[in-house]
Formats: C-alpha cells, sequence, structure tokens
C-alpha cells in the first residue's frame, strides 16, 4: 500500500482508488478503527469520486509514535496526503475523531474542503475526566479492557444480536490498535473544543447522528447543525457507528448531498 512520510518522521498508510478525473472524497475513521470503517460505502462511492482512504496517526497500518497527539497535527496529516495525492480540493467525510478532523479542516483549511460530512461526532466530544479515566483503564489492561464496553457503545443490542460477525470484525480491529497511537488519539481528543470556532465553517455541511449514540448524543450533531450556516442534520437509528449499523441509510444520504 502507498506509504506517505508526514513533515515530523510519521509513516501514513492510504489508498486512493475511483476514476482519476472525478471529484475528490477524503475518508477519516473514527477512533479505534482503520480506514476499512468504510468498506460498507466503497461499492457506491468508488463509482462516483477519487477517494482517498487512510488509516489515521496511531491506527492501522499507520505508525503510531508515542506521546499526545493534538487535532491540529491529525488535521495537518490530512493536508499533507493531500498533497501526496494531488488533490487540491476534496469533499471530506469523518466519523467520531475523524469528524472532528474535518470539522477543523473546515474551520482551518477552508479552501481545502469542498462539502462537509460529520458523523457521530463534536465540537467537544467528551471531557478532561472521562478520557483521564479511559487512560487509567487502558494503561493497566490494554485495549482489550474497553473492548466489550466500546462494542455496547458503538452498536445497539439489536445490531449485536443480529450481526455477531459484523461485531467481532470490529472488535478485532479495536483491540489491535497499538496503546501508544490510542492513547495519542484520547489526548487530542481531550483537548479538542472547536465549540467557538464551529460556526465560521463555510462548506455546505452534513451532519449525521445515532439516536443510540452515548458516545456523541444527537445533541452534539444538533449543536453542530445549529452554529454552521446552513447545516442539514440527519438521524438514524443507530449507536457510535451509524455508517457501519445504518450502512445503506448512510450510503444513500452521503451519495446524495455529495451529488445534490
Amino acid at each position: 500500500m502507498p506509504v506517505h512520510m508526514t513533515d515530523d518522521g510519521v509513516r501514513l498508510d492510504y489508498l486512493l482508488t475511483g476514476p482519476e478525473d472525478a471529484p475528490a472524497l477524503v475518508l477519516s475513521n473514527s477512533l479505534g478503527t482503520d480506514r476499512s470503517l468504510w468498506d460498507a460505502q466503497m461499492d457506491r462511492l468508488g463509482l462516483f469520486y477519487r477517494v482517498l482512504r487512510y488509516d489515521t496517526r496511531g491506527h492501522g497500518a499507520s505508525d503510531a509514535p508515542a506521546g499526545d497527539y493534538s487535532l491540529e497535527r491529525l488535521g495537518r496529516d490530512v493536508v499533507s496526503l493531500m498533497d501526496r495525492a494531488g488533490l487540491a480540493r476534496a469533499h471530506v467525510a469523518g466519523v467520531s475523531l475523524g469528524g472532528i478532523t474535518a470539522l477543523w479542516l473546515g474551520v482551518h483549511a477552508p479552501d481545502r474542503v469542498d462539502r462537509l460530512v460529520l458523523a457521530n461526532t463534536a465540537a467537544r466530544i467528551g471531557s478532561v475526566a472521562s478520557w483521564a479515566d479511559r487512560k487509567r483503564l487502558i494503561e493497566t489492561g490494554g485495549l482489550a479492557a474497553i473492548a466489550e464496553l466500546t462494542m455496547e457503545r458503538w452498536f445497539t443490542a439489536t445490531f449485536r444480536s443480529a450481526q455477531p460477525e459484523t461485531v467481532a470484525r470490529v472488535r478485532a480491529r479495536l483491540v489491535a490498535v497499538p496503546v501508544t497511537g490510542y492513547l495519542g488519539c484520547c489526548a487530542a481528543l481531550r483537548d479538542a473544543d472547536l465549540r467557538v470556532e464551529a460556526g465560521g465553517v463555510g462548506a455546505r455541511t452534513l451532519v449525521v447522528t445515532g439516536t443510540h449514540d452515548p458516545a456523541t448524543p444527537p445533541a452534539d450533531g444538533a449543536f453542530l447543525a445549529e452554529v454552521i450556516p446552513g447545516a442539514s442534520l440527519l438521524e438514524l437509528d443507530a449507536a457510535h457507528l451509524t455508517n457501519v449499523e445504518c450502512a445503506e441509510a448512510f450510503s444513500d444520504a452521503l451519495v446524495a448531498f455529495l451529488a445534490a
């Protein structure tokens, strides 16, 4: 797979697929997943878009340097990947951590962003105390210590019962994430707060929430839709990973929004 070296010496693994003359689309994964998070969307998106998928710093096949990361660093990783891929401008879609990364781009790199899709995310995710508690759990027991609780937060009980193989696959990817990378991204989320800046987004924006999402509840998405001028809001009957649990409805909405 192609590998991009950032200005601070971190290797980011990525894929660039789809017609070369198609509009560009960047997809950013959530905390604890990798670029395969978007697999259910790719049959549709790959027909119409030049898609850049990547493993966020600290995840998948990308490097996982020790220490705290920042939201700015994660956003600049995306800009540098776009430069590497020759994408002057792109639609950007992200889930959770990927969503707030996309929001950062909309605020701080507006010339690189066409449309934004902010899924199951918030301008401020969690609290300093909640991230500190999670860090202590992981430092003691690794990612296996939070795996079952995370699946309960990511998927509804109905989906976990109906799709155990999908849940098992997502769980396996979570526990495979390097601890240093997961904690580095936790620090980025702990410190990130775009509540004041979010209203400055000028890109046309779709906000997606999950009715049963305990991590970024519908109220978080409603706030974004309210403060971002002209933003649209879609609520799906799912928990945190709406693009997996409601894959068809999510894909339909994404394609319709980007093509409108």
